[in-house]
């Protein structure tokens, strides 16, 4: 898929549109350590002569070949950037059809009447992504936010344990196409988000028991204990998960055990 389309769609319609685990989820480590993105705006429509030039060409090119992928791939690109999310459907559409081994044209489908709110025509595209790759961890995150976007938590779990249930049938018949740990993570997001947190704690322990240097889990039960008011608990997994993480998350826990020691001296100060 075009990187430059995923650029752009981040860029001009905010990763909170493309929630992924989205704005459902609070900020903590995410799937690969990320955090959660804050909302953006909505999608400015922008008038400039050469994006109409643009989508005009591509537009010409499909008369002639409506099933080329280059110029529908365009057409998305430029009508992204003149904030026409509407005009991005139709070739969207097209795309997905055409190109079915690549599931993230279904999903940017389904964010995008996700963001203008017809929730059926999303939960069709992201059902459909998984319907052709079971166990692919962002249809899995894009139909998981809309649950809960649709007060449906319980479903969201269910898919999610489903999910985990058959992932050794999955990965025998095609290797790594399910990624356990990553599932596991959203599995745990979503019932902290639930605040069922004793089963969030229960998966992240079985995470870490399965692979104890994967920071994520380590992290996520650091939050769970700074909420909790268990401030040397959560300082020491503060600790570990920053010697476990990839630099590039380093700063981010650095700032989760800040923002502890500043909760401690705080309160010793009242």
């Amino acid at each position: 898929m075009s990187v430059v389309l995923v650029a752009v769609v981040v860029l001009f319609v905010g990763a909170s549109v493309f929630p992924l685990v989205g704005t459902a989820l609070r900020s903590g480590p995410g799937l690969n350590g990320s955090t959660v993105a804050s909302p953006s705006p909505r999608a400015v429509p922008v008038v400039d002569s050469d994006l109409v030039a643009q989508a005009r060409g591509y537009e010409l090119v499909l008369e002639r070949e409506p099933d080329n992928l280059t110029a529908l791939r365009g057409l998305v690109e430029v009508r992204i950037e003149q904030g026409d999310l509407k005009g991005a459907i139709a070739p969207l559409e097209r795309l997905a059809l055409l190109a079915p081994e690549q599931p993230d044209y279904l999903l940017l489908l389904g964010q995008t009447h996700q963001y203008f709110g017809d929730l059926d025509a999303a939960f069709e595209a992201y059902d459909q992504a998984l319907k052709d790759h079971p166990g692919y961890i962002k249809a899995l995150q894009s139909m998981v936010a809309l649950q809960l976007q649709r007060d449906r938590p319980e479903w969201a779990i269910g898919l999610l344990q489903t999910t985990l249930q058959t992932a050794a049938q999955a990965n025998a018949a095609q290797p790594n196409s399910v990624d356990v740990a990553s599932v596991q993570m959203l599995l745990g997001r979503v019932y902290e988000q639930q605040n069922r947190l004793t089963e969030a704690m229960a998966v992240y322990d079985q995470m870490i028991a399965n692979n104890a240097q994967d920071f994520r889990p380590i992290w996520a039960k650091a939050d769970i204990f700074q909420e909790q008011g268990r401030k040397i608990d959560a300082r020491t997994l503060y600790d570990l998960a920053l010697s476990l993480a990839p630099p590039q998350y380093r700063d981010q826990i650095k700032q989760s055990a800040a923002d502890l020691a500043n909760a401690q001296n705080e309160a010793a100060a009242e």
